[in-house]
C-alpha cells in the first residue's frame, strides 16, 4: 500500500518481480508455466507409496522364477570359436535352374546281370556243387555278399544261406554261395547249364 492511498495492490506483480530477480540472480530461467504454477497456491500432498511386504515380494519372485517366466529365462550364451566376427547369411534362395545339369538319370551299374559274370567249372567248383550244396560263381570286384545273393535271388530265384567271397590272384572275385536245404545245387546248376 501506498501512504495516504486507499488503493489495494495485488500481490501477483510483486511476486513476479521477486521470482524475475531470483531467477536472474541465480542464473536460470523461468517460465511462465513455472510462475503460475507457484501462484495457484498451495500443492497437493503426495501420498506416499506404501512398501510392499519383503516376505511377499521374496515369495513372488521365487513363484516366478520355478515357473520359468520370460523376465527370469536366461538366455544360452553363444560359444564363439573365433576372433573374428562374421555377419550371419540370412538370405537363401531357392534353386531355380534354367535347365537340369544331369540330362538322364544315372544307371544302376551294378545290378544282377553285371554282379555275376559267370558260373566256374573248374573240378574243384563241381566237387563243392555236390559235397557241399554250394555254387561257384566270378562276381565282379564291386559287389559285396548282400548285392551278390540279392543277385542269385533275382537271376535264378533261389534262396541262399550264406555267402563267402575271395579274390583271387588275377584280381577277380569269387563267390561261394551255399543254398539252403530246401535247393539242390546239382539241380540248380542242371538248370543254369553249368553240368
Amino acid at each position: 500500500m501506498v501512504r495516504g492511498s486507499t488503493e489495494v495492490r495485488s500481490e501477483e506483480p510483486l511476486i513476479l518481480s521477486e521470482l524475475a530477480w531470483f531467477a536472474h540472480f541465480f542464473h536460470f530461467v523461468i517460465t511462465t508455466e513455472d510462475v503460475l504454477s507457484i501462484c495457484s497456491g498451495p500443492h497437493k500432498k503426495v501420498r506416499p507409496t506404501k512398501k510392499s511386504d519383503p516376505k511377499a515380494q521374496a515369495l513372488k519372485t521365487a513363484k516366478a522364477v520355478k515357473s520359468g517366466s520370460s523376465t527370469f529365462k536366461k538366455k544360452a550364451k553363444k560359444i564363439r570359436t573365433k576372433v573374428t566376427f562374421y555377419r550371419p547369411k540370412t538370405l537363401k534362395k531357392d534353386r531355380n535352374p534354367k535347365y537340369p545339369r544331369i540330362s538322364a538319370p544315372p544307371r544302376n551299374k551294378l545290378d544282377q546281370y553285371q554282379i555275376l559274370k559267370y558260373p566256374l567249372t573248374t573240378e574243384s567248383a563241381m566237387k563243392k556243387i555236390e559235397d557241399n550244396n554250394t555254387l561257384v560263381f566270378i562276381v565282379d570286384i564291386r559287389a559285396d555278399k548282400k548285392k551278390i545273393k540279392d543277385a542269385v535271388k533275382k537271376m535264378y530265384d533261389i534262396q541262399t544261406k550264406k555267402v563267402n567271397t575271395l579274390i583271387r590272384p588275377d584280381g577277380t572275385k569269387k563267390a561261394y554261395v551255399r543254398l539252403t536245404p530246401d535247393y539242390d545245387a546239382l539241380d540248380v546248376a542242371n538248370k543254369i547249364g553249368i553240368i
